[in-house]
């Protein structure tokens, strides 16, 4: 998103760069090999959801109806999505609790979160749009402290206040 943006004519400041370049870092620190790194094709397919999420994105600025576009998405996607549960091996459990929550977690929450996001898009350049995109890694690691009772560790904490900084500082730094 951020090549994007300067092949477009966008040109960051310095403190948007030191914001974002911060805020890389943090996520860096915070995704880099540990005791638990993830298996080389698992962060390869987190790599290659990261740039369909910033095409995603980018194509989005340039669309109408945040609500109707994101909901035409979901229709399109959903026999694709019904094909891959179709061909998964193994043994499937369907009830119908389990699918009423996907449906509202997928259509509601995650669909209502994208036609928020769509509808912010034509308001930012590319390159802040990335930056605000790091913090997603962040508050979704603080969710799962928060709902899932993982745990809070020194690392997440310095790396968020490290993400979150960052990207304040390249948002301020815009507004200089």
């Amino acid at each position: 998103m951020i090549g994007a943006g300067l092949f477009r004519g966008e040109r960051p400041g310095a403190w948007e760069w030191s914001g974002l370049l911060g805020a890389l870092g943090g996520l860096g620190w915070l995704v880099s090999p540990g005791l638990a790194a993830p298996p080389p094709l698992g962060a390869g397919l987190m790599a290659l959801a990261g740039v369909a999420w910033g095409v995603y994105s980018l194509r989005g600025r340039q669309l109408g109806d945040p609500l109707a576009t994101t909901a035409g998405n979901f229709v399109w996607a959903t026999p694709l999505g019904l094909l891959l549960f179709a061909v998964t091996p193994g043994p499937a459990h369907v009830s119908t609790p389990g699918v009423a929550w996907a449906v509202l977690s997928g259509a509601l929450a995650s669909g209502g979160g994208y036609a928020v996001w769509y509808a912010a898009l034509p308001r930012l350049t590319a390159t802040r749009a990335a930056t605000l995109q790091l913090t997603v890694p962040v508050l979704a690691a603080l969710g799962g402290v928060l709902f899932l009772a993982e745990t809070l560790s020194s690392r997440l904490l310095l790396a968020a206040v490290l993400v979150l900084g960052g990207v304040a500082v390249a948002i301020a730094g815009h507004r200089r």
